[in-house]
């Protein structure tokens, strides 16, 4: 455990803090998190983190619990499992999930934790991980689908102090760029968020001179009480006392044709606390989709949820914990034993929220929303420049894709959307200027989202036209199973990807494979799911479903999914329309069902040859 070191000892002191003052610290600490975002984005190199902002920032109080953040992370699990002192000038550098708590979940994120000290004493933290593009390993990108264990992933950095009392350690950090493949866009990266983390620090400094020490740390104390009691209310008013509820879904293939995976989640509410438990998932994967998440990262994704939910102006933070108990087992897809590969961990991410959404909507139709873009697909492209200007360089691309969002209560889910609201796509112009390819297409596909009052949002198809020989690497999901729908709307449409060679044949890859030749000349198209519907598709307004047919988003023959009769420029026939409505709530079951998942799995896996031109996966089995 970390031996913090401070030359001042004596105690703070509580005192009452009126609310314009919290408000103004409150708004500082908002504002401070967003500038560590703006002093990256200014700085690194990577377009993972410079262009689609893949990147988690957070400040803390003396404990570690975050004050503010985006993602979130366990500094209490990094200190626990840090060997040695800290002292004021120390940054601290990991990649090891598994000795850091499961502080970060693959060894690409690198996490930077910071003290921040004030007249010898810690104030607070500063930290924040970025995706590194590559880490080396056997793979470019270092997320080879077939790992087995973390020693394929490339480069794991223990937690170790970057810098000694403000001093870089440049041997340490030499060998470690020397394994990766682009160590000028790491180096770049790292420092970046290093300079963030700074920033931060110096924001904090500055409060504590501003208003005193013992105000500041009174006020986020007040701070963490506010959120406490929101989430005490927010529990009692949405769960009943003594009741348990669970739901269940699945990633379908761990990358080595195994799957799919069952992911369950019951939630019990005792008194003021909840119990989230995570009995009866799958045993840990063979495959890199294990996602080990410990306790403190399942309560903040519970909070976000909760609290965003209820009201987003809310400044969430660990101030609710104490109310959140977390059972997750040993040796499970949620928490696999060492050494497990772990790079398609992104998958069981986003799963995380839709678990969410099927459990909390049990009991409030107004937390129920549909399965929708729970993943971050990944994109990998790279190779050496032929003949020409830049030949025998180096390119490596790594992008996140986007897709359909699921219907909500308040309304649609918007097309071609990311999963974390903070992404952003990287500009086709940005791509091509840089990168050996062409974005033929980059598009929403008509009628992947599902059908509902509130329309899942459809995915897209990104077509990459590869202008240089390379290799190619994806990872995705929802392939398999279904964006299921809720409160009567329909699922959406399953992920697809191939590639039309430049020899005019056809080629079906699956949702997680890695080293794939593409020449020049060969297209890829990759096209994500869409989101599933949200309430009964036939009460939704025939004029908006033929104007979404003029749009685009709907071909007529989907406009009949809503019971709406219209020809292709989206003219609506009242009558027809009326007529057709009529026959399908004569053939449907009343009331119309919570949740429509699709398929049953056994039909699915049964069908998946014939639907999907990729062989039905294999029973998982034990590790």
């Amino acid at each position: 455990m970390a031996r913090l070191i401070e030359t001042a000892t004596d105690p703070l002191k509580s005192v009452e803090v009126d609310v314009v003052t919290l408000d103004l610290i409150e708004n500082a600490l908002r504002n401070a998190r967003y500038e560590m975002d703006e002093v990256l984005f200014r700085t690194a190199l990577s377009p993972g983190i410079r262009e689609q902002h893949d990147e988690f920032p957070l400040i803390a109080n003396p404990e570690g619990k975050m004050m503010v953040g985006q993602f979130g992370l366990s500094i209490p699990d990094f200190l626990e499992n840090f060997s040695g002192d800290i002292e004021e000038g120390d940054v601290l550098l990991t990649s090891d999930p598994y000795s850091c708590g499961a502080a970060i979940s693959h060894a690409n994120d690198w996490l930077v934790v910071m003290p921040i000290y004030v007249d010898g004493r810690i104030v607070g933290w500063s930290a924040m991980f970025g995706h590194m593009s590559d880490v080396g390993g056997k793979s470019p990108a270092s997320m080879p689908t077939d790992a087995r264990t973390i020693y394929e992933e490339g480069v794991v950095i223990p937690p170790f102090r970057l810098y000694k009392k403000g001093v870089l350690d440049e041997d340490a950090l030499r060998i470690i760029l020397n394994q990766v493949r682009k160590p000028d866009w790491n180096r770049a990266d790292l420092h970046g968020i290093v300079a963030a983390c700074r920033t931060a620090s110096r924001r904090v400094q500055e409060m504590c001179a501003r208003f005193g020490v013992d105000t500041y740390n009174s006020a986020l104390d007040q701070l963490l009480e506010r959120n406490y009691r929101a989430m005490k209310t927010l529990l009692e008013m949405v769960f009943k006392d003594g009741e348990t509820i669970s739901f269940t879904d699945y990633i379908c293939d761990d990358g080595l044709g195994y799957g799919p995976y069952e992911l369950k989640l019951s939630l019990t509410r005792t008194g003021e606390k909840v119990l989230l438990d995570f009995t009866g998932s799958s045993p840990q994967a063979q495959g890199p989709i294990n996602y080990y998440i410990n306790e403190n990262l399942v309560r903040m994704f519970f909070g976000i949820y909760m609290i965003t939910v209820a009201d987003p102006q809310i400044l969430w933070n660990d101030g609710f914990y104490p109310l959140v108990d977390v059972k997750i087992p040993d040796d499970s897809f949620w928490k696999p034993k060492f050494p497990a590969a772990l790079n398609a961990r992104n998958h069981g991410i986003g799963r995380v929220f839709d678990l969410f959404g099927g459990l909390l909507g049990q009991t409030n139709p107004g937390l129920l929303n549909a399965a929708g873009f729970s993943s971050s697909p990944h994109f990998m492209y790279s190779g050496t420049y032929g003949p020409g200007e830049r030949k025998g360089e180096w390119f490596q691309l790594y992008s996140i894709g986007f897709g359909g969002i699921p219907g909500r209560p308040v309304g649609d889910g918007p097309d071609g959307h990311s999963l974390w609201p903070s992404f952003v796509n990287i500009p086709c112009e940005y791509l091509e200027s840089y990168y050996p390819l062409r974005i033929e297409r980059w598009e929403t596909v008509a009628d992947t989202g599902g059908a509902g009052l509130h329309r899942g949002g459809n995915g897209v198809d990104v077509a990459y036209r590869f202008l240089e020989a390379g290799t190619i690497a994806i990872h995705d999901d929802r392939w398999l199973t279904y964006p299921w729908g809720v409160n009567g709307g329909e699922p959406g449409a399953r992920s697809r990807k191939w590639i039309e060679r430049a020899d005019g044949t056809k080629e079906m890859l699956g949702s997680k494979v890695h080293d794939v030749p593409v020449a020049p000349g060969d297209l890829l198209h990759f096209v994500t799911w869409g989101g599933g519907g949200w309430g009964d598709p036939l009460a939704r307004d025939p004029e908006l479903v033929g104007l979404e047919v003029l749009r685009g988003l709907l071909t007529a023959e989907g406009a009949r999914r809503y019971g709406v009769v219209c020809d292709e420029a989206g003219a609506v026939d009242a009558a027809a329309t009326d007529a057709l409505r009529t026959e399908y709530r004569a053939g449907r079951p009343d009331p119309l069902p919570t949740f429509d998942m699709g398929p049953s799995i056994e039909t699915i896996l049964e069908r998946s040859l014939e639907e999907t031109g990729l062989p039905a996966p294999r029973p998982p089995v034990a590790r």
